[in-house]
């Protein structure tokens, strides 16, 4: 993939009044020194990286790796710490041996970059244990098997053999997360409510099935037969592998499994107890300092809860003001409620709950990904290479599954990029909404961003598999609003459908401050969800339920979204004739993955260079 120095129009911006001859002179005695500095910075931040991933071999196995492919993670508190003084020694020893005035101006970005992210994680980490093991939208217990699933790859018998390590290292890694579970819920940090029946009812899922009773294949004894009947090798080989398979499934893995269970009924009974268990983190010790925290790390940014309350009630007004211009487009006169309810309970804008409605569902987003594919050229100087696809969320991991997200491709290229849609009940997915999520999840939103970046071999590798919610989720949702400027959305109710869902992150913030800032009941944040967004029951639940696990979070979409398109404005006037949506875009997705001031001032230093193709 090409390289893309965006950066570096910082330095042709403060450069352009001096004189030709000048620079030419000044800069060829140094030219060769900067360049080793650059090259031995580069050099520091691969080791830095290699040092970091060597301590989680499920990230190294994500990245296509098998070092240590027979273990797994360790998710304790020093683990935690080990990582954290790991990275604060790297960048005392980076602000020792490098001086930004002797590197390029990509580099200083880098340097930047690299000290920032230390900071995040200082931040992170203090916070720690107020963090939910347990949340509406995920847990740890459902994360180990999608692992093995997609990302352990088997081509050898010592593939095999690691995959059965694993299998067996599961009691350990249950242990663990039983053990902190406990020791958070002595502290008061315990998950709501409404957590516990599907985190228990999916772990319990985990454990069904063959070969742990006489039901259908458990997913993880499918896989890894599967696994196991395309290696190149002899009978008896593969009837050694799947006995081992066996035993540490229903060995180790079942008592891991079974560890946590017994452990999440012990903290439901005290959860069942407590009062206002299912409210926002203004309940918990240092309640208030945790959220500020949470939002810091959510939008990359010092605004506060009541700053961010007050930008979603103005977005929601604008959206829904222009929701009311497209229901005059189709002659609807009621309000705008009940134009929801419309569009929630009408056959015509639902799929049948049945295996050919998901499919069909599944046909759709893929047509309206393979429509981007086509346009993607007009509006985007390069793309990613890694494929995409567009899956439905399997169903033992539906209850806790969100309704749809994007799982990065591996770098090289075993495994896709993936859009997953979570279609456990086709009575609740609205056909209108499902264009703008696929441009969201797919193409042009996450694929062409987080595939991309992976791409840019010249990038740190801290850089290029790194990230920011609020960079990446705000582009996911400026990507929808693309779809409308690249000729898409052209049936009426789909448009509308677009504009319900940047409503419905337009109502995340005021939902997410109001649960956690505010006070806010969950039956509160629920209602103002049914007045003011088109989200189906079951959905408006589950976001509600998923603001308050994962405090902060879902701020980070509408923020990151309004700073690229208040970006792009600028550009644009600044520019006039001589702006290019594409490189505009260059830009914006040229440094990876980046925190929104940082992202500012590459689109400043760009317009202040005039403009043009970033330089390669």
């Amino acid at each position: 993939m090409r390289r893309l120095l965006v950066s570096t129009v910082c330095a042709v911006a403060v450069l352009a009044g001096a004189p030709v001859a000048a620079l030419a002179q000044s800069a060829a005695p140094a030219e060769a020194a900067i360049q080793t500095e650059d090259a031995r910075l580069a050099a520091f931040f691969e080791a830095a990286w290699q040092a970091r991933i060597a301590l989680s071999p499920q990230t190294m196995t994500s990245l296509g790796l098998k070092t240590d492919y027979d273990k797994l993670d360790d998710t304790t508190d020093a683990a935690a710490e080990r990582s954290l003084a790991l990275a604060e020694s790297q960048l005392a020893q980076m602000k020792a041996e490098f001086d930004p005035a002797t590197l390029n101006a990509d580099s200083r970005m880098s340097m930047r970059l690299f000290e920032y992210g230390v900071e995040q994680a200082r931040l992170s980490n203090r916070w720690r244990d107020w963090g939910y093991q347990f949340a509406a939208n995920g847990n740890p217990t459902t994360s180990l098997p999608v692992f093995l699933i997609n990302n352990h790859r088997v081509s050898s018998v010592s593939d095999a053999e690691a995959y059965v390590s694993r299998l067996r290292a599961s009691e350990r890694v249950m242990g663990e997360i039983a053990a902190e579970l406990r020791d958070r819920a002595s502290k008061g940090v315990i998950s709501p409510n409404f957590v516990f029946e599907p985190s228990i009812a999916n772990t319990r899922n985990i454990i069904t099935g063959a070969p742990f009773d006489d039901a259908a294949d458990n997913p993880v004894w499918a896989d890894f037969q599967r696994k196991i009947g395309a290696l190149d090798t002899d009978q008896a080989t593969r009837d050694r592998l799947l006995a081992e398979g066996r035993a540490a499934l229903t060995g180790e893995w079942k008592r891991g499994y079974e560890g946590v269970l017994a452990a999440l009924a012990e903290v439901q009974q005290q959860a069942a107890v407590m009062p206002n268990r299912d409210g926002g983190v203004w309940r918990l010790p240092d309640g208030e300092a945790y959220y500020n925290a949470r939002l810091q790390l959510s939008t990359t940014t010092d605004l506060t809860a009541d700053q961010i309350h007050e930008i979603g009630l103005s977005e929601v007004a604008r959206l829904q003001a222009e929701m009311q211009v497209i229901m005059d487009q189709v002659g609807f006169t009621g309000s705008l409620p009940e134009m929801f309810t419309l569009l929630k309970t009408d056959p015509r804008f639902q799929y049948p709950n049945t295996p050919e409605g998901k499919e069909q569902y599944l046909t759709d987003a893929r047509a309206f990904i393979a429509q981007v594919m086509e346009a993607a050229p007009r509006w985007f100087s390069d793309l990613p290479e890694a494929a995409l696809e567009v899956r439905a969320v399997e169903a033992w991991r539906e209850a806790t599954a969100s309704i749809a997200f994007y799982n990065s491709p591996a770098p090289d290229g075993s495994r896709p990029g993936i859009y997953y849609v979570n279609l456990s009940d086709m009575t609740q997915v609205l056909k209108p909404q499902i264009e703008g999520i696929s441009y969201h999840e797919g193409a042009p939103g996450h694929h062409f961003q987080i595939a991309y970046a992976q791409e840019m071999q010249g990038l740190p590798s801290f850089r290029r598999f790194g990230g920011y919610g609020a960079y990446a989720e705000g582009w996911g949702l400026y990507a929808e609003r693309l779809g409308k400027e690249m000729g898409f959305y052209q049936d009426p109710y789909s448009d509308f459908g677009r504009l319900s869902t940047e409503l419905w992150r337009a109502v995340r913030l005021v939902t997410d401050t109001g649960l956690h800032a505010k006070q806010w009941t969950r039956e509160e944040a629920m209602d103002y969800f049914r007045q003011n967004s088109l989200l189906s029951e079951r959905d408006i639940q589950k976001e509600v339920e998923r603001y308050i696990t994962s405090p902060g979070q879902a701020t980070s979409y509408k923020i990151g979204e309004l700073r690229i398109m208040e970006l792009r404005q600028r550009a644009q006037t600044a520019l006039g004739d001589r702006f290019d949506i594409r490189d505009f875009h260059a830009v914006v997705l040229g440094s990876g993955s980046v925190p929104l001031d940082v992202l500012s001032d590459q689109v400043d230093a760009w317009i202040a260079a005039g403009g043009g193709a970033p330089q390669t």
